[in-house]
């Protein structure tokens, strides 16, 4: 059967400095497909990542391995065989936590297969390879052990042998044409996660549009009712010339009563058979002065509330013409929206178009395959 992917992913790919020991050094400019893969002839689990037709990892993963999370979305392991440290870098916590749980899976399947396969050779073993078999049960080494099914399958390799002389030919079962449909794929999967983004934009950009509508509706509203105030504003301001002569007949007739009492209160102080009649009539003619005082009051009154409403109506006109520049704002913010959103959907007709196209020429790259 060969081997075959049991568990994917995608992250970033990091490579420690093989200078500094310290810096990582990215191995891929972008996020690629991360896999487990398990070799049933040999039982061996690995772990195989491709950018392009290039392999950036294939490391074999042996029962003296550690990944380790050094943060919320990064972990790394040690590869003695490879000698080189790999990290990755994962869009999220999940996804990070679902790869160590395999890797520690994984890597006790390894162990257990290790340790079938030490029974196995010790109970085919004859006393004349006893010798030899001593020489394999000394001190393991990070080398050796990953190197175990190798040294099975090719016994003329000697301990001193390089560990990363393993050809390329066996690092990658699987043939150029399916890792060029993997790859494809995986451009295939971004691109649909693109238009997932770029229809999830469109809605909400959908949604500002109708609530910016209300807004102007609001404000189309709010401007007819200061239209109608000012309207208002300018009857009563017609109403303040009527006020002013009012105000001028009261001052006259206050005048002309005053100087009616005045007259009687002469004429009283010359003839005294006529003091009944002129007290009465000076009563009734300080009951004129105080209506004529209290009219007096009223217009004072009636002027106050005429200049309040000269103030309120030239506030009403700063907050109109305030309010028709905020409306003409919020037409020119709308108008340079729609043309953003045109722009937008121009773009995503061409993404739609160039992944209709790219899953053309992936079917019938299938197909040729």
């Amino acid at each position: 059967m060969g081997e075959q992917p049991i568990y994917s992913t995608r992250a970033h790919v990091f490579q420690i400095d093989p200078n500094t020991k310290k810096n990582w050094v990215p191995t891929s400019k972008h996020a690629v497909t991360v896999s487990y893969f398990y070799d049933s002839t040999r039982n061996v689990y690995r772990i195989i990542s491709l950018d392009g037709s290039k392999a950036i990892i294939n490391s074999t993963i042996t029962p003296n391995m550690t990944f380790t999370k050094t943060s919320q979305k990064f972990g790394q392991w040690a590869d003695s065989r490879a000698n080189t440290v790999y990290g990755l870098g994962f869009s999220s916590e999940h996804h990070l936590v679902k790869f160590a749980e395999k890797f520690a899976e994984f890597k006790e399947a390894a162990r257990l297969a290790k340790e079938k396969s030490q029974e196995k050779m010790e109970l085919t073993s004859t006393p004349s390879q006893e010798s030899a078999a001593g020489d394999i049960q000394s001190p393991l080494t990070p080398e050796s052990i990953n190197g175990t099914d190798d040294e099975r399958a090719t016994p003329d390799v000697t301990q001193n042998s390089e560990p990363r002389a393993e050809p390329t030919q066996n690092a990658l079962p699987f043939t150029h044409s399916s890792t060029i449909s993997k790859h494809w794929e995986a451009e295939l999967a971004a691109l649909k996660g693109n238009n997932a983004k770029l229809t999830a934009a469109l809605l909400e950009s959908t949604a500002n549009v109708k609530q910016w509508k209300q807004q102007l509706a609001a404000y189309q509203e709010e401007a007819e009712r200061l239209h109608k105030r000012v309207t208002e504003l300018e009857c009563m301001s017609g109403q303040a010339n009527v006020i002013k002569s009012h105000k001028t007949e009261l001052n006259q007739t206050i005048e002309e009563l005053e100087s009616t009492l005045k007259a009687k209160e002469e004429l009283l102080s010359c003839n005294p058979l006529k003091v009944v009649w002129f007290t009465r009539e000076i009563e009734r003619l300080k009951e004129e002065v105080d209506n004529a005082h209290q009219l007096q009051a009223q217009r004072d009154s009636l002027t106050q509330k005429l200049q309040e409403t000269e103030t309120r109506n030239k506030d009403l006109e700063v907050q109109l013409s305030e309010l028709e520049q905020r409306l003409e704002s919020s037409q020119m913010e709308q108008e340079a929206f729609r043309k953003n959103l045109k722009t937008l959907l121009e773009i995503l007709d061409g993404k739609i178009f160039e992944l209709t196209e790219l899953r053309d020429n992936l079917a019938k790259l299938i197909e040729c395959s």
